[in-house]
């Protein structure tokens, strides 16, 4: 396998992801004279706050991820590949990929983060994480599933596991997740499923901490524990996960509960990469920058968003906040400085965070907002996080399946999307994953050639 993308006097920049960032900096250097590749394991750009309405059967995947191609359909001088960085070997100026090694004049990784099991490996096997499209699927087939097999199963002890649902994790996503589970419990179940007993469906958010929101205010946090009381979920602090064995969540004090739907929603790592690691890795194995978003040792590699930890800026010393607007404006100020360097102006421009305020919904009419000094929850604050994520979403196609989907199922909650679909790889697929996985033997061979060089 190969690139198969020709050289050329331009300057090239290759991106690793195609997440908020990744996209932003690749619009974002458009017209620049240089020649941009994006590189990404997926052939769609995902929106990630709303995955977990996909993961709860509020809106289809199509309505929340939009083809890379589709994106710079008319684009000159750029180039997508679907595969995966593997190692980048700086003094070559080489990026490993699954397909094959491209060189590059600036490399930017934009990858963003995965889930952070926290070396617990069992807790990795068996849990769900919430991080990407297919993984959102992924828990809807099983709340879907779980819920047919309760109408079917022999003993009471097995339908309680299937009807209980254990989240860890009380960020924004723990919040949000929980919230949408809880609507369907009260919403869905007792039209779609009459003969089973909604009341025996409890849903647990478990939280290490002592308290729900921890980046956002004492406020927002307390309103988002009332609301999630009021909507029947248990909410429970202090409760730190350490293993998932038998269908049972087992609690650091002893404590444990049946499921079998267990979502881990409770912290991220940084996308690791091959020839970044050791030193160059800080919190969270983020890749640490300097104030330009340069990977410090490196001169003509970039990291952005969450994949990147600056402390540069004395208000944010252990790193900004892993937000969507983080990397959207770093993605901006970096288009800026790699177009003063293709042009031998090596005056760069430090970054500087805005911070413009968080948000999260619980519910319907339930949501909260911190922006700048004004605290905002309820029905005002729901409303302002409709619009701002609607405006997000890419295509106008899919602005007007989601404002038409919130839109019905405001009223109705009659959603048509509640499907158990499993996909099947064909065969040619399977295989093609088995020769890609192959190349790590090529990355190894790379390596080994650079340590005899030294």
């Amino acid at each position: 396998m190969s690139i198969n993308i020709q050289r050329t006097s331009q300057k090239r920049v290759v991106i690793v992801g195609g997440g908020l960032g990744g996209l932003r900096l690749a619009e974002a250097l458009k017209g620049s004279g240089m020649q941009v590749v994006l590189i990404d394991k997926n052939n769609y750009h995902q929106f990630p706050p709303l995955i977990y309405q996909v993961a709860s059967a509020g809106l289809a995947p199509s309505n929340i991820s939009f083809p890379f191609r589709q994106i710079f359909r008319k684009r000159k001088d750029f180039y997508f590949r679907m595969a995966e960085a593997r190692a980048v070997f700086p003094d070559r100026k080489i990026l490993q990929t699954s397909i094959g090694k491209i060189s590059y004049d600036y490399l930017v990784f934009a990858a963003g983060a995965t889930t952070n099991f926290f070396g617990n490996k069992n807790v990795e096997e068996w849990a769900i994480p919430m991080r990407h499209l297919d993984e959102a699927m992924g828990l809807r087939n099983v709340l879907l599933s779980n819920l047919e097999r309760a109408l079917t199963c022999a003993t009471e002890e097995e339908r309680q596991e299937l009807l209980n649902v254990v989240i860890v994790g009380g960020g924004a996503t723990g919040v949000e997740i929980a919230g949408a589970i809880s609507e369907m419990k009260r919403y869905v179940i007792p039209y779609d499923y009459p003969d089973m007993d909604a009341s025996h469906m409890h849903i647990y958010l478990l939280e290490a901490g002592d308290r729900l929101l921890a980046g956002m205010s004492q406020q927002s946090s307390d309103k988002a524990l009332e609301f999630l009381k009021d909507m029947g979920v248990d909410v429970q602090f202090g409760k730190m996960v350490t293993d998932y064995k038998d269908y049972r969540v087992m609690i650091k004090d002893g404590t444990s509960i049946a499921t079998r739907t267990f979502l881990w929603v409770s912290g991220i790592r940084a996308q690791p990469i091959t020839g970044i690691d050791g030193n160059m890795l800080g919190r969270g194995f983020r890749i640490l920058v300097d104030g330009c978003n340069r990977v410090r040792g490196m001169k003509n590699v970039f990291a952005i968003g969450d994949q990147c930890l600056m402390t540069a800026d004395p208000r944010y010393p252990n790193g900004h906040p892993q937000l969507a607007q983080v990397a959207i404006q770093q993605a901006r100020q970096l288009a800026d400085n790699l177009v003063r360097l293709s042009h031998h102006n090596n005056d760069l421009k430090p970054f500087h965070y805005h911070d413009l305020g968080s948000m999260a919904t619980i519910g319907r009419n339930k949501a909260v907002a911190d922006i700048g000094k004004v605290h905002s929850q309820g029905f005002m604050a729901w409303l302002l996080w409709l619009v701002v994520h609607l405006r997000s979403i890419l295509g106008v196609r899919n602005k007007l399946m989601v404002m038409l989907s919130w839109a019905w199922q405001y009223f109705s909650y009659a959603g048509s999307i509640r499907n158990i679909v499993y996909a099947t790889k064909p065969k040619i697929i399977i295989e093609r994953i088995k020769r890609e996985a192959n190349t790590h033997l090529g990355t190894d061979m790379m390596e080994d050639e650079e340590k005899e060089k030294e």
